[in-house]
C-alpha cells in the first residue's frame, strides 16, 4: 500500500511542483526531488501514508493542516520556500481533475454562503482579532497596524512604513480641521490617533472587536483627546449620523459579497453632499472564487478577498462615483515579511503562551499571506469614492503636496505613550 501512495504522490508531484525545487522524504522513508528551478529550495517529511493521502486528495485544505498537526515536516529551507514553490507552480500548470471538481464544489459552496451578517460578524471578529494581545505585540509596529504598510522604498522599517501609509491615506482623504470622519473597523486606533493629531479631524472609531476596544479608547484617554475621538463597540451598519469623510482599512474583506449592496449603501447614506470616502482592502487579481479553505477554517471564518469586478458593480448602483483606484502591488508581501520576521524572532514566547500547534498554525498563516502578495495576485487596493465629481481634486497631484504638509506636521507632535494591554 505505501509504495503504491508513494507513486502516486512522486506522479502527483512530478506534474505539479514548477516553481522551484523540493525533496520530499516519503513515509517509505524513500527521498524524491520535485521541480524544474534552482530556487527556492526546501526539504520536507511526510510522516504516515495518512497524511499522503490527504495531501493528496485535498491540498487547499491539508497543507497546511498537515504543518500544524507536526505531520508534513519542514526539514530544510522553512515554510514559506515551500509555498513560495507551490504559489508559483500553480500558475504553470492545471489542477488535477479531483481537486478541480472539489473546488468547483467549494465554488458553489460559497455562492450559496451567507456572508458574514450581524448574528455572526461579531464572533467571526472575535475569532481573529480577540487573541491574546501579546501575540500581536510580537510582530506588528509600535502603532499596532494590522493591515497593508506603504513602502515609500523597500529598505524602510515596519514603523516608517505604517506611518507612510496613514499618512498616503489622510492625503488622499482630503480631511481638514474640524472634518467628521468615520473610522469602520478602526482596529486599536492608530489611523484615528493620526487623523486627530495630524488633520485635526473629529473621529468616530468602530469596532467589534472587545479587545480593540479597550485597548483604542484607553489610548485615546492616554493621549487626551477625548473631545476628538469617540471609539465605539458596535457594526458599521448601526453607525448614524453625518460624516465629511468615511474610511475603512483591512475590514472590507470581513463584510462578505452577500452585503456589498448593504455597505455601500450606509456609507453613502452616511456621507455629507460633498464627502469623499477611502477603502483600503486586499484584493484579487483573478476573477472571483471562495476564499482557501484553511484560511476560512482556521483564521478568518466569513472572510472574503473581493476582486474589483465584485466591487465597482456595487459601487455604481449605490449611486457613488469611483474617483481613484490606486493598486498596491509586494506591499503587503514587504508588510508580511517583516511580521513574519519578528513573529519568529519571538516564537518561543508565544509556545509558552500558546502550544507548537498554535506557533505552527500562525508560521503557516504568515508564510502562505506572503507567498499569496509575492507571487499568486494577491493585491491591496484603496478604492476612493466621492458622491459627486467636484468633491475631489481633478488630478492627483494634492496627495504628494499633502503628504509633504504632513510630514512637516509629524515631525511637531509629541510621541504617543506606548500601547498597554487591555484591562478588565
Amino acid at each position: 500500500m505505501n509504495a503504491i501512495l508513494d507513486r502516486l504522490l512522486v506522479s502527483f508531484l512530478h506534474r505539479y511542483v514548477k516553481g522551484g525545487t523540493l525533496r520530499a522524504v516519503l513515509p517509505s522513508g524513500k527521498t524524491e526531488s520535485f521541480g524544474d528551478r534552482p530556487s527556492p529550495t526546501a526539504h520536507v517529511r511526510i510522516a504516515d501514508k495518512n497524511a499522503l493521502i490527504s495531501l493528496i486528495r485535498d491540498p487547499d485544505l491539508a497543507l497546511g493542516e498537515l504543518f500544524m498537526d507536526g505531520r508534513l515536516q519542514v526539514l530544510d529551507g522553512s515554510v514559506y520556500d515551500v509555498l513560495a514553490i507551490a504559489a508559483q507552480s500553480v500558475r504553470h500548470v492545471d489542477p488535477a481533475a479531483w481537486i478541480t471538481a472539489l473546488r468547483r464544489l467549494r465554488n458553489a459552496a460559497w455562492r450559496l454562503f451567507p456572508g458574514n451578517p450581524k448574528d455572526k460578524a461579531k464572533a467571526n471578529v472575535a475569532h481573529h482579532y480577540d487573541l491574546d494581545f501579546r501575540l500581536y505585540r510580537t510582530f506588528l509596529d509600535e502603532d499596532f497596524q494590522y493591515s497593508c504598510a506603504y513602502f515609500e522604498s523597500e529598505a524602510q522599517s515596519l514603523d516608517e512604513a505604517q506611518l507612510a501609509k496613514k499618512r498616503h491615506l489622510a492625503a488622499k482623504l482630503l480631511v481638514q480641521p474640524g472634518h467628521r470622519v468615520l473610522d469602520i473597523g478602526c482596529g486599536w486606533g492608530g489611523l484615528a490617533l493620526y487623523l486627530a493629531r495630524a488633520c485635526k479631524a473629529k473621529v468616530t472609531g468602530v469596532t467589534l472587536s472587545e479587545e480593540q476596544h479597550k485597548v483604542a479608547t484607553a489610548r485615546v484617554a492616554k493621549a487626551g483627546l477625548e473631545d476628538m475621538i469617540d471609539i465605539r463597540l458596535m457594526d458599521y451598519r448601526d453607525v448614524e449620523g453625518s460624516f465629511d469623510r468615511v474610511v475603512s482599512v483591512g475590514m472590507f474583506e470581513h463584510v462578505g459579497a452577500r452585503h456589498y449592496d448593504e455597505f455601500f449603501a450606509k456609507c453613502r447614506a452616511l456621507l455629507k453632499p460633498d464627502g469623499a470616502m477611502l477603502l483600503h482592502t486586499i484584493g484579487c487579481g483573478d476573477e472571483p472564487g471562495p476564499t482557501n479553505p484553511w484560511v476560512t477554517k482556521y483564521i478568518f471564518p466569513g472572510g472574503y478577498i473581493p476582486a474589483l469586478s465584485d466591487m465597482t458593480p456595487v459601487i455604481e448602483k449605490s449611486d457613488l462615483i469611483t474617483t481613484d483606484i490606486e493598486t498596491l502591488r509586494l506591499h503587503y508581501a514587504y508588510t508580511l515579511k517583516h511580521w513574519r520576521d519578528r513573529f519568529l524572532a519571538r516564537r518561543d514566547e508565544m509556545a509558552k503562551l500558546y502550544d507548537e500547534r498554535f506557533c505552527r498554525m500562525w508560521e503557516f498563516f504568515l508564510a502562505a499571506s506572503e507567498a499569496a502578495f509575492r507571487f499568486d495576485r494577491t493585491l491591496v487596493f484603496q478604492v476612493q469614492m466621492a458622491k459627486h465629481e467636484d468633491s475631489v481634486p481633478v488630478t492627483r497631484d494634492y496627495i504628494a503636496i499633502r503628504e509633504a504638509e504632513l510630514r512637516q506636521i509629524e515631525a511637531s507632535l509629541p510621541p504617543l505613550a506606548p500601547i498597554e494591554p487591555p484591562q478588565g
